[in-house]
């Protein structure tokens, strides 16, 4: 609707409309947490629904902001078989800080809202940090091999932590999304890492293993979502600003089977996870490579 005001003044008004919806929605969703820290489990569940409600309201608006400054051709494949009533495991490849807007767009009010595990260090951000912990977002701390082997007191203690993370997720359905391959691709990290894909950096396997094991058969389905951005991989700035024009999505959607749940500390178990992670991303590989063919002819 505005995108014939020009790039700049688009990504600034943009930016300034994501602020004021944040700010808006960020002390209803403060008093709430504050009131959820009352002991009582029926009344913290209530008040779950509705904080899950205020985010939903909070993306919605969010969407509505990308229409309004940008104009892109959305080509998505496999939604049509998705429910607010499961309890959905998300797998996606990793490119930019745009893949989370872009999957917040396609997947509100579609599925259950998108939780993700954040590093310990993201609860100090301003705002957000505040936020994604009232909204229950786990918080991880990984332990290197050095601090391990400093202290093998530590063994098993962020299988730990994840398992406390999702018992808050059992009563009402969530999507727990993870971005296997744990950071952004870019070709130096491609190259540094050698990796045997095209177009993806090697996937960790042990978050994913960590997150099935704790939550075992509460989760139905996992989705796996391959993002491909026809013209280049976008800056945030990009996204909201409207340089990108094009965005390719496809989404499959896998069974849990019993092979996927064990102990990953188990050599054996470990192995053929692995195995299992490292198909699915070869798939995924030639997806992006599929579309990248179909966008070039």
């Amino acid at each position: 609707m505005l995108y014939f005001l020009p790039k700049p003044v688009r990504g600034a008004l943009a930016l300034l409309l994501y602020a004021l919806n944040t700010l808006f929605w960020f002390l209803p969703l403060m008093l709430l947490a504050v009131l959820k820290l009352l002991p009582v489990k029926r009344w913290q569940a209530w008040l779950t629904y509705l904080l899950d409600a205020i985010a939903v309201a909070w993306i919605s608006m969010n969407n509505v902001t990308t229409r309004l400054f940008t104009r892109i051709h959305w080509q998505v494949e496999g939604m049509d078989a998705l429910s607010r009533k499961d309890w959905y495991l998300l797998l996606a490849n990793h490119q930019s800080w745009a893949d989370i807007l872009v999957l917040q767009n396609l997947f509100n009010r579609r599925i259950p809202f998108l939780k993700f595990f954040l590093k310990k260090e993201l609860l100090y951000v301003p705002f957000m940090g505040l936020a994604w912990w009232a909204l229950d977002f786990p918080f991880m701390k990984r332990y290197s091999k050095a601090e391990l082997a400093k202290k093998p007191e530590l063994q098993g203690k962020d299988i730990e932590t994840t398992r406390k993370a999702c018992a808050k997720f059992r009563f009402k359905p969530v999507t727990v999304m993870n971005f296997v391959e744990g950071t952004r691709f870019t070709q130096m990290k491609h190259d540094k890492q050698q990796s045997p894909y095209q177009h993806l950096l090697k996937p960790k396997a042990g978050g994913v293993a960590f997150v099935l094991g704790a939550m075992g058969h509460q989760l139905h389905k996992i989705l796996d979502v391959t993002i491909h951005y026809p013209e280049r991989i976008p800056t945030f700035w990009d996204y909201i600003s409207g340089a990108v024009h094009a965005i390719n999505v496809k989404v499959r959607v896998l069974p849990i089977t019993d092979q996927l749940l064990g102990d990953y500390q188990d050599p054996t178990f470990r192995a053929s996870f692995q195995q299992w992670v490292n198909e699915l991303w070869q798939y995924k590989d030639q997806q992006l490579q599929q579309m990248a063919a179909e966008q070039e002819s």
